[in-house]
């Protein structure tokens, strides 16, 4: 019985903990139609980090609580806001700022179009 407990309690606090890394993500899959219309498949996801690099318009990294520090790349449009949604300049985002990232997955690269400043100084 003791095992038992030990067994769900650890299964639930490995289930926190991976979920800290990726706070959510949706899927979007268009199939082919008899008309021949073509699949599209869209993947978004968001992750929370500290930023660890950063370079405005091109990259970010992040040191997530996952392990090793993650690198996104930026898509051809990018919003920089606040957590309660005000845009901001991205001048304003700097190194050790705890930051949520919204991207899409393209091949091997993961590309923004958002991030969010979760603290504020």
């Amino acid at each position: 019985m003791i095992k038992l407990f030990l067994s769900v309690t650890f299964a639930t606090a490995l289930m926190g903990w991976v979920a800290y890394g990726q706070t959510s993500s949706s899927s979007t899959t268009m199939a082919t139609g008899s008309t021949g219309a073509t699949e599209t498949t869209t993947t978004t996801t968001e992750s929370l980090g500290t930023v660890t690099d950063f370079t405005p318009g091109q990259t970010i990294m992040l040191k997530t609580e996952a392990g090793e520090p993650v690198h996104y790349k930026f898509s051809k449009t990018v919003t920089y806001q606040t957590a309660d949604g005000r845009v901001i300049e991205p001048s304003k985002i700097r190194k050790d700022s705890k930051v949520r990232v919204h991207y899409m997955k393209s091949g091997d690269d993961m590309l923004v179009d958002k991030v969010i400043v979760t603290d504020r100084d």
